[in-house]
């Protein structure tokens, strides 16, 4: 492993989410992000009202250029638009180690994928993943299954990180799968309020620390225990939600 971690995911404006947390998340651990844009987005913390992709090929002159320059091992994917794009990122990345925050749907409702998009993310790059960090919600909808056991075991892809906020009144759960298997489970007090970017700040810590030689199983609770304390600490820059307060780790 390398102190790199290649980035692909959308740019968010307010910084809660997309690139930036992703790149002020990796940045924490000692890791360099590179980073690669694959959409422009027009949100805000309340919500996001328009989407513009990147040309695919501008994307593979990007990913080309870097990969001949710097060795990077460990890539992260977030908000990825369409079928092409799904289809070009997944042939750049096939050899590499891939954390995939699949990005379905804002935390303001915003639909960023169809079901076309969902089914080609699923039988494309998804089978190649190391790492998927869905919430429930993303799950379901990934799996088209509402049972979440069910749900697991039709993506029993390596390893899966869930989160779910609505398990309890007074606890988040996080559940660690390896090929539909529970291998552990993590719990924290529920904070009040509305987080922007909580998911990509948990699958950048990730990529984070398996670009650092960790193992998934410690990854994961570092990761999860990082991501927490940004929440604790978390700003109000706007209208509406939170932003995480991405400082160093504990």
């Amino acid at each position: 492993m390398n102190n790199t971690v290649l980035v692909l995911s959308g740019l968010d404006p307010c910084g809660g989410a997309g690139l930036v947390a992703d790149i002020e998340s990796i940045n924490q651990f000692g890791v360099t992000p590179l980073v690669i844009i694959t959409n422009l987005t027009v949100q805000n913390t309340a919500s996001v009202e328009n989407l513009v992709e990147v040309d695919c090929k501008f994307i593979i002159q990007q990913f080309e250029c870097l990969q001949a320059d710097v060795d990077f091992e460990v890539v992260k994917i977030g908000l990825l638009s369409s079928i092409q794009q799904i289809r070009t990122i997944t042939k750049l990345v096939k050899n590499k180690i891939i954390v995939l925050d699949p990005i379905v749907k804002s935390s303001s409702d915003f639909d960023f994928l169809d079901s076309v998009l969902i089914d080609s993310l699923k039988h494309q790059l998804l089978p190649m993943v190391k790492v998927i960090t869905p919430n429930l919600t993303e799950l379901q909808i990934l799996a088209d299954e509402q049972d979440e056991q069910k749900a697991i075991k039709k993506l029993s892809y390596n390893w899966i990180l869930l989160t779910k906020t609505d398990s309890s009144d007074d606890v988040i759960e996080h559940c660690l799968y390896h090929y539909g298997t529970l291998i552990q489970s993590f719990s924290y007090q529920k904070l009040p309020g509305s987080y922007h970017g909580s998911g990509c700040t948990l699958s950048s810590a990730m990529s984070a620390l398996i670009a650092l030689g960790l193992d998934i199983e410690i990854a994961s609770k570092r990761a999860l225990d990082y991501t927490y304390q940004t929440l604790l600490n978390a700003k109000s820059i706007g209208k509406m939600q939170l932003h995480p307060n991405r400082q160093k780790p504990l």
